[in-house]
């Protein structure tokens, strides 16, 4: 997993028109980048919030959230499914839109995209480059030391900065933790995959029954369930930190579903831009 350093992300953000920000749908607070934001306002370039994995989530939770971010914390917001190629036209359209009043080229639109790690960022780069781009030459001016970083046009007058590096994970929630480092470099994954059970089942009490089929709300039992369910054993009992290591890799791929509307966790997250 490599990190991008925060030298990189502001001369990144320096060489950009709009800057973009992907979260994900089932938890969009503990997702941002505070710091992300800070910069971008810093270099006073216009930030949209990209929510994505919004498949996961009903929509009309994913529009509560946009207008959450756009009238509460005054960035622009949009939503996508990068995995099944959906909104990606209207974040197009929303990219434009931010840049006018605050571009001074008018040939076209640079945007830089950044993210966690598993919010998606690789599979939306992918998609855009797949299906629209042409790769032109390296960025003129692009940091010296990043890996080859190269504009790509995705369509529509917007080019993408196509660099290595994702942003380190903030904060003290579970997901900061699980999403700092490989899976399996996890410490304690068993007390880590309770944490994030935990957490899921506040808010969809059906969560493991829908993933698994295990119909319990104790987190250890669901553990230990799974890991009987896949033949999961050690010295005859069930191996729960093989079963703690799989829940986590299912939440980040998708596969654990739940979510919350704005407000419900502002008491606990730094939203202060």
């Amino acid at each position: 997993m490599r990190f991008a350093s925060w030298r990189l992300v502001e001369e990144l953000v320096s060489l950009s028109d709009v800057v973009l920000e992907l979260v994900d749908s089932r938890d969009p607070l503990n997702t941002r980048s505070p710091k992300l934001e800070k910069i971008a306002m810093s270099h006073r370039k216009p930030l949209v919030i990209v929510i994505n994995k919004a498949d996961l989530v009903p929509r009309a939770v994913c529009e509560e959230w946009k207008e959450y971010f756009r009238n509460t914390l005054g960035y622009e917001a949009t939503y996508i499914s990068a995995r099944y190629r959906k909104g990606t036209r209207i974040m197009r359209m929303t990219i434009k839109k931010v840049a006018e009043n605050s571009r001074a080229r008018k040939d076209r639109i640079v945007a830089s995209i950044f993210g966690l790690p598993k919010v998606g960022k690789s599979t939306l780069v992918n998609v855009l480059k797949g299906r629209h781009s042409t790769p032109t030459s390296p960025y003129p001016g692009s940091p010296g030391y990043t890996v080859k970083a190269r504009l790509f046009n995705i369509g529509g007058g917007v080019y993408l900065i196509d660099t290595p590096g994702i942003l380190p994970p903030e904060g003290g929630d579970v997901e900061a933790v699980i999403r700092s480092k490989p899976v399996d470099e996890i410490p304690n994954p068993e007390k880590v995959a309770v944490d994030l059970i935990s957490k899921v089942l506040k808010y969809n009490d059906r969560a493991f029954l829908e993933a698994y089929g295990i119909n319990s709300r104790d987190p250890i039992e669901i553990i230990a369930e799974l890991a009987r369910r896949r033949g999961w054993t050690k010295g005859g009992e069930p191996n729960t930190y093989e079963a703690s290591k799989a829940i986590i890799r299912d939440y980040l791929d998708g596969e654990i579903v739940y979510f919350y509307r704005p407000g419900t966790l502002l008491s606990h997250f730094n939203c202060s831009r």
